[in-house]
This record gives C-alpha cells, sequence and structure tokens, in this order.
C-alpha cells in the first residue's frame, strides 16, 4: 500500500476507459481539421459561371484585360484556382469563341454546359437552372425581381463579334452592346429572345441604361484551359 507524504494532495481525476480517451482525442482532432479546412466552391472543376456582380462601372470593364481579371478574382474568391479566365466577350478584333477554349465546360454544380465550342455555338445546356454564379447561385431572370438576365457578350449567336460592344468594353455612356438571355427567355418565342449570347442591343453602356431592359451588367465567365 502507498501512503501519501505529509501535505501531500491527491489531484481528482475522473475515471476514463482507454476507449473513451481515444474517442475523445479523435473527436479533438476532427474539430481542429473542419476549423482548419478552407472554404472551397462547390465544385473546383467548375470551368463556367456568370459574374454575380457587374465590377461597377456598366459596360466598361476596362476592355478585356479587365474583364478577364474581374472573371478570374470572382473565381478565386470562390475557391477555384490554377485556372486561365476569359469573359465571354468580343470585339473588333477578337470574337469571343476564340478566346475561351475548347471546353468542355462545367458549372459551379459540376453540370456540364458543353462538351466543346460546336456544341456550346449548338445544343448546349445553357439555362436559368444551370448558368449558375461563381458561388453556385441561380441568377435572375425574367419573371425575376430584378429581372437580370441580360448578358453581355457583343456576339452575334455564333460567337462572332456582332458590331455593339461598347467600344470594345471601354465605354459605360453613350453606346450599346448586344447581350444573351441565360434564362433563355423573351418577350417572345423567336430564336434570339431564346437565344444565350445574341438577343438584343442594350439601350446605352451605363449601369442604368444596363438595367433598364432587364440585365445588370453580368458577364459569361469560362476557363480556357
Amino acid at each position: 500500500m502507498i501512503v501519501p507524504l505529509v501535505g501531500e494532495k491527491r489531484a481528482s481525476f475522473p475515471a476514463l476507459g482507454w476507449e473513451e480517451i481515444v474517442m475523445k482525442k479523435s473527436a479533438l482532432a476532427l474539430v481542429a481539421l473542419i476549423v482548419a479546412a478552407p472554404v472551397f466552391a462547390q465544385d473546383a472543376a467548375m470551368s463556367f459561371f456568370i459574374t454575380s456582380e457587374n465590377p461597377g462601372n456598366g459596360a466598361d470593364l476596362g476592355g478585356l484585360d479587365g474583364a478577364d481579371a474581374y472573371c478570374g478574382e470572382l473565381a478565386a474568391a470562390a475557391g477555384v484556382s490554377g485556372k486561365t479566365w476569359r469573359a465571354y466577350l468580343s470585339t473588333s478584333e477578337v470574337d469571343a469563341r476564340d478566346r475561351i477554349g475548347s471546353g468542355p465546360w462545367v458549372n459551379a454544380n459540376g453540370d456540364e454546359i458543353a462538351s466543346d465550342l460546336e456544341a456550346l455555338h449548338g445544343e448546349n445546356n445553357i439555362s436559368k437552372d444551370t448558368a449558375l454564379d461563381e458561388t453556385g447561385n441561380v441568377v435572375n431572370g425574367r419573371g425575376d425581381d430584378p429581372n437580370r438576365h441580360d448578358i453581355l457578350t457583343g456576339s452575334n449567336s455564333d460567337g462572332t463579334f456582332a458590331g455593339q460592344s461598347c467600344e470594345d468594353w471601354t465605354a459605360s455612356g453613350e453606346g450599346s452592346a448586344v447581350v444573351g438571355h441565360h434564362d433563355r427567355m423573351g418577350l417572345d418565342e423567336s430564336p434570339p429572345m431564346l437565344s444565350w449570347n445574341s438577343s438584343h442591343p442594350s439601350r446605352g453602356c451605363s449601369l442604368e441604361a444596363l438595367r433598364s431592359t432587364g440585365g445588370d451588367g453580368l458577364l459569361y465567365c469560362f476557363a480556357a484551359e
């Protein structure tokens, strides 16, 4: 029998079995991993999205370089890195279809939008339910308040320059830019109204003008890999 020394105080510990001790340590380790884990987008393979917001100056995007950089910033903020992002925009010098790589492209939920350029400009999978923003949220369309379905493209339905691009995406006042309807809805059932990339010209280049016809100065962004 062990006799305690005079004045010695025994520490009082709860009686834990070795199984319980192991379980408690495992639980603490799991909590630490969860706290330290970075936040990622719904699918790190995301290679297509609509911007959740306009950069702030209407159709003046700082040209193609500014638009591309903005796509990259939003993708990185959503947890998707290591990709080269291009805005789907045509100018007087280059067509949108020649800027975005060869596909395939998938949204933030991992749904395939199109397998290649031919499919993208033919029977693609772009709709209100699949043309999501960089965080995986649905973008308002026709019938929503506010309507944001006018997406800036400056393009014809085949992805070539349509002739209206707000001075190659450097103007925020007078002018016009061709937009598409991401929700494939419009005033009627005509092909332009149902087009994702070539529906009609905007009333102007300012954010106010873009909003007046059912837009918000949003862009399509594609990973050109």
